[in-house]
């Protein structure tokens, strides 16, 4: 049971990526990616990286 559920988040994350980087072109990957290597290492600096860059993507169009 443990492998399906591995299965099924790896799958949800790949769509979550390919969604964002479809929606929002390869910035917001990196950004995502940054964000999720911050939170997953416990790195700041590396989580606000990531979170300023998605939120410079999606306040782009506005300023």
């Amino acid at each position: 049971m443990p492998a399906a559920i591995a299965l099924a988040s790896a799958l949800v994350v790949v769509a979550l990526q390919r969604f964002v980087e479809w929606r929002y072109g390869t910035m917001g990957a990196v950004g995502l990616l940054f964000l999720t290597v911050g939170l997953k290492a416990n790195n700041h600096t590396c989580s606000s990286i990531g979170a300023v860059i998605l939120a410079l993507m999606f306040a782009g169009p506005a300023m």
